[in-house]
């Protein structure tokens, strides 16, 4: 299997998604860390597509993407919802190609956070775009934050979902 793991933050969860890509490996799978505080995307709006085109990073986003079995992200809560860099990176892929839905539909995703503020909103917000998008999210999720470390047992469980689901 191919997973791409796709982080929207450094630090926590970052580590957080290091973690997982461990696991991941660990259980024989091939995995590549797309880390999109560093793929710096210009803002996405009609206006900057139609003067600019869609940017090559975006392309090779979505090349590798498409070539993903299946996927897993990584965000914190921002101001009770998806980070930024998400959200932009989401709108960008939606028109890399003629069929916007074309990185995500029918493909298995797993969602986790390391949140200081619990972290719910932010699961949800993600699981209700990755739904719109047509991907399969994995019902268990993962939440860690200062107080509440990665549970290992429930981590592989999760990842070993995924690669059932991608099977």
């Amino acid at each position: 299997m191919n997973i791409a793991i796709i982080v929207a933050s450094n630090n926590n969860n970052l580590a957080l998604a290091k973690e997982l890509n461990t696991i991941a490996l660990e259980m024989g799978q091939k995995t590549q860390i797309i880390n999109l505080v560093e793929e710096i995307l210009p803002l996405y709006t009609p206006k900057v597509q139609a003067e600019d085109g869609i940017p090559e990073k975006v392309l090779e986003l979505s090349a590798i993407l498409k070539d993903s079995d299946g996927m897993v992200f990584v965000a914190p809560e921002y101001n009770g919802s998806m980070p930024p860099t998400l959200n932009n990176s989401i709108a960008w892929l939606s028109v890399s190609s003629k069929d916007w839905r074309e990185c995500f539909n029918g493909k298995p995703a797993v969602i986790a956070t390391h949140s200081g503020s619990g972290g719910q909103y932010v699961l949800l917000a993600i699981r209700t775009q990755l739904s719109y998008l047509g991907m399969n999210v994995v019902g268990r999720q993962l939440i860690t934050n200062f107080n509440k470390p990665l549970n290992l047992d429930s981590a592989r469980e999760v990842m070993a979902q995924l690669i059932k689901l991608c099977a």
